[in-house]
């Protein structure tokens, strides 16, 4: 079983999954992760540079590392979900989701047969033609999942439709945006935390996986029991940061 369908499967069962989002396009970045044993990452199109061709080397460098790997698309437009579709993605996560009706929009442009994606049997998500035209049709839906972002309060009283929309495989809290969107700047506010956790409720009544990002491990245990299955820890770029700044403060200190 390859990374993306194992992965499609882990996170429709409900099951808990830890991954990253990754930011610099150097695909190194994506074998590392694999081999510290990340469950996905998220390639961020959205606020970092990747194109077409980068998404195409992440997503090989993640089928190398045998690892799942979404991608955050900047807009919904159709050809975005397309190109990370057929590059190997494992799924789509889109940003700012407000209702079912964009919901169910996203669908359409997420399916072949009654949607509006178009389909080729000779990308690389298809074995550059080695599965056939049934054979990626069927494939495609068994390990391709579609993540929508609910990240301001309308999308927070709107997630239980979003959830239960036909073809949304889960909701992923983006906290600091919820945070701007109500003025402030801390995502640990309890307006804030009390908005994430109507939203877990709200995937678990529905059936499909809430995932929550988190800067700090040691939340992964609170969101846990609020019904989150899905956590994305920090970013490459932090981790860069985090592990630099330490080392450099020990080198300060013993070289003074």
């Amino acid at each position: 079983m390859n990374a993306r369908k194992a992965f499609a499967q882990r996170l429709r069962s409900r099951m808990p999954m830890i991954g990253t989002f990754v930011k610099l396009r150097d695909p190194a970045v994506i074998e590392i992760l694999g081999g510290l044993g990340f469950d996905f990452v998220v390639i961020d199109a959205e606020h970092a540079p990747f194109d077409r061709e980068s998404i195409a080397c992440a997503t090989l460098a993640a089928r190398a590392a045998n690892l799942a790997a979404m991608v955050r698309i900047p807009c919904i437009e159709g050809q975005w979900i397309s190109t990370s579709l057929d590059c190997g993605a494992a799924g789509i996560v889109v940003p700012q989701v407000r209702s079912a009706a964009m919901a169910a929009e996203l669908v359409q442009k997420f399916s072949y047969r009654d949607g509006a994606r178009g389909f080729s049997p000779s990308t690389a998500a298809a074995g550059y033609g080695a599965r056939g035209i049934a054979g990626h049709l069927e494939a495609q839906a068994e390990e391709t999942v579609l993540i929508c972002q609910i990240e301001d309060r309308s999308a927070v009283v709107e997630a239980g439709e979003i959830a239960a929309t036909d073809g949304v495989d889960g909701l992923l809290v983006g906290p600091v945006d919820l945070a701007v969107s109500e003025g402030g700047t801390d995502p640990g506010a309890p307006d804030i935390m009390a908005m994430g956790e109507q939203v877990m409720g709200a995937a678990r009544t529905i059936g499909v996986s809430g995932g929550m990002f988190v800067s700090d491990p040691s939340a992964c245990s609170r969101w846990s029991h609020c019904g989150a299955t899905l956590f994305v820890l920090g970013t490459d770029q932090s981790f860069l940061q985090q592990s630099a700044r330490a080392g450099l403060a020990v080198a300060r200190q013993a070289t003074h």
